[in-house]
């Protein structure tokens, strides 16, 4: 039986298996298997305590552990939290997020040009988006296609089941259909941090180079939508979200100004919540090009299903 084929059932095991057990066993069990990774200092907790270094880097050895472990815990919690999303009831997660900056989004959509909702790898997005569809209906975003199919199908309708509308990413097709649904005043979501295409904008992010997606700023250009970076971070209780103002962007020669704000805007955000930056990929330029490839993710590594447009 092929890797990925394994993957694919162990994913399916966990969304019906994971909301029947007692919650104190699986935070337990997951908060266990997030050490055990951390401990162990091999592939993706590796890439993730390096990138921690650039992140803190007055940081040394002992707190960088210490960092790496909360870290995986986090990416931890999100895999518990995704597991068991689509059996929660929606207010009641709603009821346990903390939004703040929501007035951006009401402005953006009072204009009636939609709003690019941007947000890194932090915390976790499909609760963000739950609040969303809550707030202002549902909203599409564009998904990366996994193999096999079956566990890309997997994604879509465990997105689709919590009020998203997902689109694979298919280039221009995609990108034209985001583009019709800002015109009619609808939001669309996209992961801004990691340029799976290796042909994105350049920018400095925490003092180092790297490249992100254009694709949010290039999206605001051309439909005069508003360009709104999001934060999301956990809380003790529930999660944190916050929508930052709007980044304006009116001409083609400011698309990289604004993709440089959005990298800004994130770094702030990951500076205040470092361990919730789940980063386990070489991310800055001069980490690519190594036995780690930018593009080479093994599925479990990311959150699957989400990605930007370049």
């Amino acid at each position: 039986m092929s890797r990925r084929r394994l993957v694919e059932w162990g994913y399916a095991a966990a969304w019906r298996l994971v909301p029947k057990l007692p919650d104190s066993f699986v935070t337990t069990a997951f908060a266990v298997g997030a050490d055990i990774a951390a401990r162990r200092d091999r592939g993706g907790a590796a890439r993730l305590r390096r990138n921690l270094a650039r992140v803190v880097p007055q940081a040394g050895p002992v707190e960088l552990e210490d960092l790496t472990r909360r870290a995986m815990r986090s990416y931890a919690r999100y895999w518990q939290e995704a597991f068991c999303l689509p059996s929660m009831d929606p207010e009641d997660v709603r009821g346990r997020i903390d939004v703040t900056g929501a007035e951006y989004l009401d402005a953006a959509l009072e204009e009636g040009n939609g709003a690019v909702v941007a947000l890194p790898h932090t915390g976790n997005w499909d609760v963000a988006g739950v609040w969303l569809v809550g707030h202002s209906g549902n909203f599409t975003t564009v998904a990366e296609r996994l193999r096999p199919e079956s566990l890309y199908e997997r994604f879509v309708a465990y997105r689709e089941s919590l009020g998203f509308e997902v689109v694979p990413a298919d280039g221009s097709v995609s990108f034209r259909l985001l583009l019709r649904r800002l015109r009619e005043n609808k939001v669309v979501c996209l992961v801004g941090d990691r340029d799976l295409t290796g042909s994105g904008t350049p920018v400095t992010f925490f003092g180092e180079k790297a490249t992100f997606p254009a694709g949010p700023a290039r999206l605001a250009l051309s439909t005069g939508a508003a360009l709104l970076p999001v934060g999301c971070w956990f809380t003790d209780g529930g999660w944190a979200v916050r929508i930052h103002p709007r980044i304006r962007v009116s001409t083609r020669e400011e698309v990289s100004a604004a993709t440089q704000a959005l990298a800004d805007v994130f770094a702030g955000d990951i500076a205040a919540h470092p361990t919730d930056w789940h980063m386990l990929q070489p991310f800055w330029l001069a980490d690519r090009g190594s036995e780690d490839e930018a593009g080479d993710t093994d599925v479990g590594e990311a959150e699957p299903g989400e990605r930007s447009v370049s």
